[in-house]
């Protein structure tokens, strides 16, 4: 599957890399109790995961607190990300495509079994 496409793929088909970005969003949804859960992968190959924070006083989507989580780590760039039970247009996107335009955002629903990529573009910021 090319990035852009909308169709579904079986998450079957993601190579091991993205496949264990896939785990720990699932992860990190399932530990926040919350819609979402995102994983993103750096250039150096560490891994970051988070869900969606809802306070009075900080309201971050999952892939935005995944990408905070890389940033404040010292991550220079992404290679790709993961993002469970959201939608292509999360502000998320945004921020990942701030820090790399090529990195692969790969988007499923809560059960994760089809995935689709979001094109470079697409984006909104919030």
């Amino acid at each position: 599957m090319t990035e852009g496409e909308t169709a579904d793929v079986n998450t079957a088909d993601l190579n091991a890399e993205d496949g264990k970005l896939l785990v720990l969003a699932r992860g990190a949804m399932g530990r926040t109790g919350g819609v979402a859960g995102a994983a993103i992968r750096d250039t150096d190959g560490r891994t970051y995961a988070a869900g969606t924070v809802e306070l009075n006083a900080l309201s971050l989507s999952a892939l935005q607190a995944a990408v905070a989580a890389a940033i404040s780590s010292g991550a220079e760039g992404f290679e790709a990300a993961v993002l469970v039970g959201g939608q292509d247009s999360d502000p998320g996107v945004a921020a990942v495509r701030e820090v790399s335009a090529s990195a692969v955002v790969i988007v499923t629903d809560r059960k994760g079994a089809g995935y689709r990529t979001v094109a470079a573009g697409t984006e909104s910021a919030r």
